[in-house]
């Protein structure tokens, strides 16, 4: 914690539709799991809001939200919920509320990660200060709910400048601080053959364009991740398993750890406005290199990063001809991948980056009349 500072009690808000627990479901997921651990590691008081079957849940049941539940596995989806799960998550976040407001002197802050906009308004229902990050590109809901809260008890974050210009450029001002990886966890690999793409197996994430650039480029590449859209999946992934792609599902970071290390290069292809990245952070630490689709804040991870590529989003061939140009360059150079992962640790520590949220949580934890602006990098 900030010396001289007494720890914090922190409310942490999970979002709600997947547990935290490994496998992660996202980035988004393993982000806030690690903050957990993070702001536990260093003294401070956490209680987790997140979904049933979360890690980290102590014996608080007003805090726990509804996990959805699918009739038929075929079902699920990041998209939608099923029959009657939205009506019960507000339910428990109305449960939550009383709860914070009835032990209110039990938290100073509340650091919200939720795409639900109920946390933002505990800011004046629940008159406690929140730290909202935002981790996605503007929702409406979560916009009407920033109109309704104040400066003075209330504080967005963004993920990445591109996430903050968008959110801006709808009314809401945001400080910038990126997200992290702990680089203890995340090791460097020694590389191998394969190609590697990884994260939620969604059409914006188009994992089937990583097949299509290696195909082009006579490779062979291998994906691991939830599966967050079933149709998507048997449509455009299942037809093209086989000489150049193989599925492995999704993996525990040990393991996730371990294929992306010992990859030649690593493949990140979104076709929407990424607020982030995390899988290519989680990419460099290893060592392994990135072509990537230079879309939302794809560019600001990569920045000043050896071992890295961007190219024009749907560019499949100019995609095939910077990873293969990359893989090669490490087999060239076996120092590239050394040099990489140093840059990963240098500027995406998760360490670093939480030492910044830690002293605008316990900026806006503060009286009103004491709140300086706090001195924060980004």
């Amino acid at each position: 914690m900030i010396r001289g500072q007494r720890p914090l009690r922190v409310l942490v808000v999970a979002p709600s539709r997947y547990p935290l627990r490994q496998p992660h479901a996202g980035g988004l997921e393993a982000t806030v799991w690690d903050r957990v651990r993070w702001l536990r590691s260093r003294g401070h008081q956490v209680t987790l809001c997140a979904a049933e079957g979360s890690d980290f849940l102590d014996d608080v049941p007003e805090f726990r939200l509804p996990a959805p539940e699918w009739t038929r596995p075929e079902h699920s989806s990041d998209t939608e919920y099923p029959r009657g799960y939205a009506e019960a998550v507000d339910a428990a976040f109305d449960a939550a509320r009383d709860r914070l407001i009835a032990d209110r002197h039990h938290f100073d802050v509340v650091d919200n990660h939720s795409l639900h906009p109920a946390p933002i308004r505990w800011s004046v229902e629940a008159d406690i200060p929140v730290v909202t990050t935002l981790h996605t590109p503007p929702l409406e809901a979560l916009l009407e709910a920033a109109a309704e809260v104040s400066e003075a008890s209330h504080r967005f974050v963004a993920v990445s400048q591109a996430t903050a210009r968008a959110w801006s450029v709808e009314g809401v001002d945001a400080f910038v601080f990126p997200n992290g990886v702990d680089t203890d966890q995340w090791i460097r690999g020694a590389g191998g053959p394969s190609w590697v793409w990884s994260g939620r197996v969604v059409p914006e994430k188009a994992p089937h364009l990583a097949i299509e650039a290696a195909r082009e480029a006579d490779a062979h590449i291998v994906l691991a991740g939830r599966i967050g859209d079933v149709d998507y999946f048997e449509q455009e992934i299942v037809p093209r398993l086989g000489v150049h792609a193989r599925y492995v599902g999704p993996l525990h970071q040990a393991d996730l750890c371990r294929l992306v290390g010992s990859s030649a290069v690593a493949l990140v292809t979104p076709m929407w406005e990424e607020p982030f990245g995390l899988v290519i952070a989680e990419a460099l630490a290893t060592g392994t290199p990135v072509a990537a689709f230079d879309i939302g804040g794809v560019s600001e991870v990569l920045a000043g990063m050896p071992g890295s590529a961007t190219v024009m989003p749907g560019d499949i061939v100019a995609l095939a001809k910077a990873a293969a140009h990359l893989a090669a360059e490490g087999v060239r150079e076996p120092l590239t991948r050394v040099w990489t992962r140093q840059a990963a640790v240098r500027q995406h520590s998760l360490a670093h980056r939480h030492r910044e949220v830690e002293r605008v949580l316990t900026h806006v934890a503060q009286p009103a009349a004491a709140r300086r602006v706090p001195a924060v990098s980004w």
